[in-house]
């Protein structure tokens, strides 16, 4: 009796176990596919790639000049007596810097003006003997010789005036030269000497020196390689209406723009590079000589250029550049591009795309190729300088 009991027992709780895996089986199973079916594609930012006339500009490290740069030495020797400027601050050009002790110049000037006064006065008595000579002479009272000396003395005595007359010049212009004057427009550096000082006509250390701040040089070196490509292209080194962008050590971008003043006629052998000469204007003395800068300027022209972020940007295996791009029936693509160069953060890609493609920037890791997505657009960023 018990056994049959406890079948009896089995036979009823198998029923719902059975009825449950049967449940899951035919109902469980198609409900999880028609889920997974109905999950809608991913969804992807995309750029809708439009042709656009760049201009390429390359970016340059340089270091700011000045325009101009007099080193100021004494051209007559002797003791500095005052220094008339302010250091750092700006002078023009013929403004009084320095006074060296006059005296011993002096001494020599009204040297050179007595000099002078009695070669004037040799000249006039030896003019008063040729004359005297040549009268008596056309009396036949003096003989030839003797008119022939008075006038090679007048001669000799007219020569000592030039001398003379020279000799008060140089000593003029040296006792002007005690007043050391700026040669240049510019701000003054730090004096070298002080009152009291002894200087020395021509002597090596300057006593200041003076530079132009207002407009002020970039110097910077392109690759000759760069520049033969430039040329092979038709565009000239410096073309009229080119602007050139500073960029400063902290980032930010200088208010005045530049343009290229001038281009080394030769190419540097150790480096293999050119420099290049750019020119800004300065009002506010901001830039200063030595300062670590960067510079932005054109260096092409290309018309219709397909411009792709970066982040669009992928490499394969192989290290080819790919990107992938939501079709018109909404399924994702792959395919391999063929980049020119970089534009600030933007490939200039000139195969592989199309205008109209819709290049996936962002949800790449969601999307493999076949696979459907949706596209949500992204406004094209301006392309930036290189």
């Amino acid at each position: 009796m018990a056994p049959q009991t406890g079948a009896s027992l089995m036979r009823i709780l198998s029923k719902p176990l059975f009825s449950l895996v049967a449940a899951i089986v035919l109902f469980g199973v198609p409900a999880t596919l028609s889920a997974q079916q109905a999950r809608p594609a991913p969804t992807v930012t995309v750029v809708t790639l439009e042709p656009q006339d760049v201009t390429l500009t390359v970016r340059l490290p340089g270091r700011v000049a000045a325009s101009r740069i007099a080193e100021v030495r004494p051209q007559v020797s002797g003791i500095i007596t005052k220094q008339l400027f302010e250091e750092g601050k700006s002078v023009k050009a013929g403004d009084a810097l320095y006074e060296i002790d006059p005296a011993s110049y002096e001494v020599r000037m009204a040297a050179a003006e007595a000099s002078l006064a009695q070669a004037k006065a040799s000249l006039a008595a030896a003019e008063r003997d040729a004359k005297r000579q040549e009268e008596l002479r056309q009396r036949n009272v003096s003989p030839q010789q003797a008119l022939d000396d008075a006038l090679a003395q007048k001669d000799v005595a007219s020569a000592a005036v030039k001398v003379a007359e020279a000799n008060v010049l140089a000593a003029k212009i040296d006792l002007e030269r005690t007043t050391i004057t700026a040669p240049i427009s510019g701000v003054t550096g730090l004096s070298e000497v002080s009152e009291g000082a002894l200087v020395t006509s021509g002597q090596a250390t300057p006593l200041t020196v003076i530079r132009r701040l207002d407009p002020i040089y970039v110097d910077v070196t392109q690759s000759a390689t760069e520049v033969l490509r430039w040329r092979r292209a038709g565009e000239e080194i410096g073309s009229a209406g080119q602007v050139v962008t500073l960029r400063l050590a902290d980032g930010t971008v200088f208010e005045q723009a530049g343009a290229l003043a001038a281009a080394e006629p030769h190419v540097d052998e150790q480096t293999g590079t050119i420099l290049l000469r750019l020119q800004f204007p300065n009002p506010d003395s901001f830039l200063l000589p030595g300062m670590y800068v960067q510079v932005e300027m054109p260096e092409g022209h290309i018309p219709g250029a397909l411009l792709v972020p970066q982040e669009g940007v992928t490499r394969d295996r192989r290290g080819r550049p790919t990107a992938m791009i939501v079709n018109a029936e909404g399924t994702v693509e792959s395919r391999e591009l063929e980049i020119q160069r970089d534009q600030g953060a933007f490939w200039v890609v000139t195969s592989g795309l199309s205008a109209g493609d819709r290049v996936i920037v962002e949800g790449l890791q969601k999307v493999a190729p076949g696979a459907p997505a949706q596209a949500e657009e992204r406004a094209a960023r301006p392309a930036a300088s290189n």
